[in-house]
């Protein structure tokens, strides 16, 4: 077996190659959108609401994004091959766990070891397309894989929807857990490859990383509940916030960090991070609450909020390869992914039409919008970051930049839904009544009000959104405006000489 940081030619076919990492994108991909229209149902079923339905949703996406930085070294270290078909085994596990329990705190366990399988999947895989292909053909594959990341994100709320109508939100996770076991039978036909050194496993790294993460997603999403100055939300976000300041100064120090922190120093490649992470916080809140607004609100089930949401999730089917093409035609990427942010901060600030008797003609264009630009950003941003860093850091690239999706994912998750549930909780006296509005219960005495109450939290939530999307798309067009050189003939953070032109 080759421990070169690239595979032996022709050993693999590239077509086997692009169908399983590809199947795979698409699986994760699809249980981050599909279950969020599943969540009333989960909630009536098992009789949960609050913070430990909320888990249901948050806890898959904080650990993928906590994984998936420390499954991208280890990708490079112990084998991308390896990697990739541990996350298969670890994610079918977890959803055919989450399909048979009958206790919701179990399956947020179960939702917990899928978003690990998840992490694995994804940073393993962006690996081995780095490793395996160049130029154009890495452009080609990289807007492939956010084809199908767009297209798993637009198909999981309405298949989805259309499962948990006809037979229940079970069969859901039966499906993930079905092509979980497909795409792990799909890596016995691809050839290992792994980083040329295998130096030692930053572990304190790692473990404070993925510890401090986890403590600042629970003090967010138990605080409506608990109170923003408890004890417990205080000393878990504070205690979090230590650990993640502790990562950053051993990774100053370890010979072989998880995160090498040249990439955090490299202008052009955080601008890219950046961009990622604001398409992700633009998109997901409303990907993950809508339906379940659409659901309490206006008393529609899952299979019509899942068609609804095809609204938002359908520009995400085409326009990542649209944005690959601009991109090989000419069309600076720096002007394009200006354009993407542009349109999810303008689709959040229009999503405050949102009334209890909205209709889809109303709301067609902000959420066209909101998908178009995530839908662009998919198509551009990881190809263009990896052009920036050596190969034999592929998998530690691919999985930071995952991980600032897969975190911005998870914490807009959390601090969404803590927004809606804090300001119905405000407006009604009652954290309980608030928590089961989030979750989509509203019925009873004063339906009504409770509606208009979710209603102003959703317009608070998108102008929150909104700006801060403006904010971060000002802060990407000025570190992609820089020109980097190197002084002196030393090497940049992508392992070149001179000049690094940005966009």
């Amino acid at each position: 077996m080759r421990t070169t940081s690239d595979p032996p030619q022709g050993a693999t076919r590239p077509g086997v190659l692009l169908a399983v990492v590809m199947t795979g994108v698409l699986v994760v991909a699809m249980s981050i959108s599909g279950t969020a229209v599943a969540v009333p149902s989960i909630g009536s079923d098992l009789g949960a609401s609050g913070a430990p339905l909320h888990w249901v949703v948050a806890g898959y996406n904080l650990t993928f994004a906590a994984f998936t930085l420390v499954c991208g070294s280890l990708a490079d270290l112990f084998g991308r091959r390896l990697l990739f078909a541990a996350g298969a085994i670890v994610f079918a596990a977890g959803n055919a766990v989450g399909a048979l329990v009958g206790d919701v705190l179990v399956l947020d366990a179960a939702r917990l070891a899928a978003g690990v399988g998840g992490a694995a999947i994804m940073a393993s895989g962006g690996a081995l397309l780095a490793t395996f292909f160049e130029g154009a053909a890495r452009t080609r594959a990289f807007a492939a894989m956010g084809t199908m990341a767009g297209v798993g994100i637009a198909v999981g709320p309405t298949l989805s929807g259309l499962l948990v109508g006809a037979v229940g939100w079970r069969a859901a996770f039966l499906v993930y857990a079905a092509v979980g076991l497909l795409i792990l039978v799909g890596s016995l036909f691809i050839t290992e490859s792994r980083a040329s050194d295998r130096p030692r496993v930053d572990w304190a790294g790692a473990t404070t990383f993925i510890a401090g993460l986890a403590l600042v997603m629970f003090a967010v999403i138990e605080a409506p509940e608990a109170g923003w100055t408890s004890p417990e939300a205080l000393g878990a976000l504070g205690a979090g916030a230590v650990l993640l300041v502790l990562f950053l100064l051993i990774e100053r120090r370890v010979a072989q960090p998880v995160l090498d922190l040249a990439l955090v120093r490299n202008g052009p490649f955080m601008a890219w991070c950046l961009a990622t992470l604001t398409t992700s916080v633009g998109f997901l809140g409303v990907l993950v609450f809508l339906p379940t607004y659409l659901q309490g609100v206006q008393g529609v089930g899952a299979q019509t909020a899942g068609l609804m949401m095809l609204m938002l999730t359908a520009p995400v089917l085409v326009t990542p390869l649209l944005g690959g093409w601009l991109i090989t035609r000419g069309v600076p990427p720096r002007g394009l992914i200006i354009l993407a942010l542009l349109f999810v901060a303008g689709g959040n600030g229009l999503l405050t039409v949102l009334h209890p008797q909205v209709g889809p003609l109303a709301l067609a264009l902000p959420l066209a919008l909101i998908g178009t630009g995530m839908g662009l950003s998919f198509g551009i941003t990881d190809g263009q970051a990896m052009t920036l860093v050596p190969s034999a850091k592929a998998g530690m690239a691919a999985g930071f930049l995952n991980t600032l999706r897969g975190g911005a994912e998870a914490l807009v998750i959390a601090v969404f839904g803590a927004v809606l549930t804090s300001v119905v909780a405000a407006r009604t006296g009652s954290v309980e009544v608030a928590a089961r509005a989030t979750a989509g219960d509203l019925t009873g005495p004063g339906s009504g009000a409770l509606a208009e109450h979710l209603t102003a939290a959703w317009d608070i939530a998108s102008w929150g959104v909104a700006a801060l999307s403006l904010a971060a798309t000002a802060g990407v067009a000025v570190l992609l405006a820089r020109r980097r050189k190197a002084p002196g003939g030393e090497r940049d953070a992508a392992g070149r000489e001179g000049d690094v032109v940005p966009g």
